[in-house]
């Protein structure tokens, strides 16, 4: 009974991508900048080869963190170039599940147009406050007391295509602030269709908190590998925010998540299960609450906490199965900007299906990831990327 268990450390980039210069993203390299906190330890990970990727080697070792003397490793890795153009969520996991999107999409830094602004208003009765790119946490302390005086909504947007909307949950219920997000995702659509539209609830006395209860209102993408294993009879289970990712296309079953933590144990709970085909999980926090926040000292934390949790995740793994964990993007937490970077993403391998000591260099296309999945299944599609080719011996 073959699985692969597709791990996302969302935002773990490993190093500016050629063209990073066009993003603004010059030096970025957001595993060096966890890796040199005195806190970063992942002796788990270093075990299946991850110091031993393009570009991570020279910095772990030549870079003088001194964090691997191993000669040898466990899996298989590379590191895989972005060939969409973005450097999103929506994006990179599109791109790892066979789709490159060869447009960005649209990034309103001035502000929505205020014909947008008006029918979200128009639509759901309310009126609309900020209108700018904001951080999440900044917006609530700036506009929650007004938001909560008149029952208008906070709008607001980054350097990402997003749209936000937050609200207090004693004035708007949560429920109705993904109603207001499901409208507000009918709206953008064309020139306005932004990758995600996010409800952002906050709760408590000022300064206000942020609730766990974030949702994702993404485009609905074109067929990907979800949909080419879910067709061909494969279950495809998500865990974590990729059912809001993919807009639920192909998958047939799902579990969200609040934080890294039960993103992890829902995992292993399907390493548990009996079924044929793909577990797909994305864990948040790396980018939500570290690498967003240029928090070095909790991006390291994380990451040495999953590299803790890890050993529970091998010790259940069958003789069919395949570990892949991977990345969507970047997020330095040590640079200026709080916005993702235009990074290589890593993949490492792991499973008796899969070849030791194996480095296959640097990729074209984060769809390599997906050809790879489909032919370990031996599902034929038209998706883009090729197969890594000695990853599965």
């Amino acid at each position: 009974m073959k699985r692969v268990f597709l791990i996302v450390l969302d935002s773990c980039g490993v190093g500016e991508l050629p063209d990073a210069a066009d993003f603004g993203d010059v030096g970025s390299f957001t595993l060096r900048s966890a890796a040199g906190d005195k806190g970063f330890s992942m002796p788990n990970m270093e075990k299946l080869g991850l110091f031993h990727i393009d570009g991570v080697k020279d910095v772990i070792n030549g870079g003088g963190l001194g964090l691997s003397r191993r000669k040898t490793f466990k899996g298989s890795v590379c590191r895989l170039t972005e060939r969409s153009l973005g450097k999103d969520t929506t994006t990179g996991h599109w791109e790892i599940g066979g789709v490159v999107s060869k447009y960005p999409m649209p990034t309103f830094p001035d502000g929505f147009p205020k014909e947008l602004i008006d029918e979200l208003s128009r639509r759901t009765g309310r009126g609309i406050l900020c209108n700018k790119p904001y951080s999440g946490t900044d917006v609530i302390r700036d506009y929650g007391k007004e938001q909560l005086a008149t029952g208008d909504l906070i709008v607001y947007t980054s350097a990402d295509s997003v749209l936000q909307i937050a609200a207090h949950d004693a004035l708007i219920p949560t429920e109705q602030l993904y109603e207001y997000c499901k409208i507000a995702r009918e709206i953008c659509q064309g020139p306005w269709g932004v990758g995600r539209i996010i409800a952002r609830p906050f709760t408590g006395e000022w300064p206000y908190t942020r609730t766990a209860l974030r949702h994702d209102f993404s485009l609905v993408p074109p067929p990907t590998m979800l949909n080419a294993l879910s067709e061909a009879g494969y279950a495809v289970h998500s865990v974590g925010k990729i059912i809001d990712i993919f807009a639920e296309s192909g998958i047939t079953e799902y579990v969200r998540t609040q934080n890294n933590a039960e993103g992890i144990d829902r995992t292993i709970e399907e390493l548990d299960k009996d079924f044929e085909g793909l577990c797909f999980t994305n864990l948040v926090d790396f980018d939500m609450q570290y690498g967003h926040r240029n928090d070095v000292p909790g991006y390291a934390e994380a990451l040495t906490y999953f590299d803790s949790r890890l050993p529970e995740i091998i010790a259940k793994m069958r003789d069919e199965d395949i570990l892949m964990i991977t990345a969507d993007h970047g997020c330095d937490p040590a640079t200026p900007s709080t916005d993702h970077s235009r990074e290589y993403i890593p993949l490492v391998a792991f499973g008796k299906p899969v070849a030791a000591n194996r480095n296959f260099g640097t990729r074209e296309c984060f769809s390599d990831i997906a050809q790879t999945i489909l032919s370990y299944f031996g599902v034929s599609n038209t998706l883009e990327g090729t197969v890594i080719k000695g990853l599965v011996k």
